[in-house]
């Protein structure tokens, strides 16, 4: 077979997923960005360029303003807690023991569901009135809060529920980078009589730092775009818990604003390929802590 026929069968081999990627990605992201310059409407046909008024808007929004600062108060509270629990889990599941891996089994369930049905399962669970978590709290004489109906309540229940689901990511993640450090590091630094801080700090920190600045960089663009639990537990209308991506549903689905939505869409990507820039361009230094 001639180079040039290798060439034109490679090339066909390739071209389904090619078709597939363009279809499916390339197309309606492309076709998004086009809408967002347009005052297209969920209901009738018709539509007109209207340039960056869409933008316009959005950014003179005030309902934006608060989505964007509460979905980035979620973000930083949620990656921050899920990373130290995670880790520290993981620092004490390191060591072998008698039904460790069923144990870490049990901890990895959360992340494994889907998370509209863990929306709905602790939507049960916090309910107010019959809800088994304030059951537990009656039978303790500790306040029986109304979790998912009181505004001082609202965000820190969002909060709970994604701590409680993503917290097994982390610690996967971070068990894998503690596996991974050669053992003969202790070693030599328990011959160097350097304490467990020391060694802590020296050798685990460093070098887990690599996978686990990159399990922050994944969380934080997931978090970037919570719809799942908000729409199950309090709804999209909530002030108190409205996140961006709420915000995007509200308009394109309940204004039937497609243009406006778009735009909304598009700034959204902007927003998660811009933190994603920020955090590649720290986690090459990470991998060289003795540069």
């Amino acid at each position: 077979m001639t180079a040039a026929r290798r060439e034109k069968l490679g090339y066909a081999f390739v071209a389904p997923t090619l078709l597939f990627l363009v279809a499916f990605n390339v197309f309606p992201l492309v076709y998004n960005v086009v809408l967002g310059f347009t005052n297209a409407e969920l209901v009738g046909g018709g539509s007109e360029w209207r340039g960056t008024a869409n933008y316009g808007r959005v950014f003179a929004d005030p309902e934006f303003a608060q989505a964007l600062r509460r979905t980035g108060l979620f973000v930083g509270c949620a990656v921050t807690i899920e990373l130290a629990l995670g880790f520290t889990v993981a620092l004490a599941l390191r060591q072998r023991f008698r039904g460790r891996d069923v144990l870490l089994t049990a901890l990895l369930v959360p992340m494994m569901l889907s998370p509209a049905v863990i929306g709905l399962f602790w939507n049960l669970i916090l309910d107010g009135n019959y809800g088994i978590l304030n059951q537990a709290l009656g039978a303790l004489g500790l306040p029986e809060p109304q979790w998912t109906t009181d505004r001082d309540f609202k965000f820190l229940s969002i909060l709970l529920i994604d701590v409680w689901m993503w917290t097994p990511f982390m610690l996967l993640i971070s068990l894998a980078a503690l596996n991974a450090i050669p053992g003969y590091l202790y070693e030599a630094a328990e011959v160097d009589r350097a304490t467990r801080w020391t060694a802590f700090r020296r050798i685990t920190l460093p070098l887990c730092a690599p996978l686990l600045g990159l399990a922050a960089l994944l969380r934080t663009t997931d978090a970037l775009k919570q719809f799942d639990l908000v729409m199950a537990v309090t709804g999209p209308n909530d002030e108190r818990t409205q996140t961006v991506s709420t915000l995007l549903y509200q308009v394109l689905f309940r204004d039937g604003r497609v243009g406006l939505g778009s735009a909304y869409g598009c700034l959204v990507l902007v927003l998660v390929i811009a933190l994603a820039t920020v955090f590649t361009r720290y986690l090459e230094p990470l991998q060289r802590p003795n540069a």
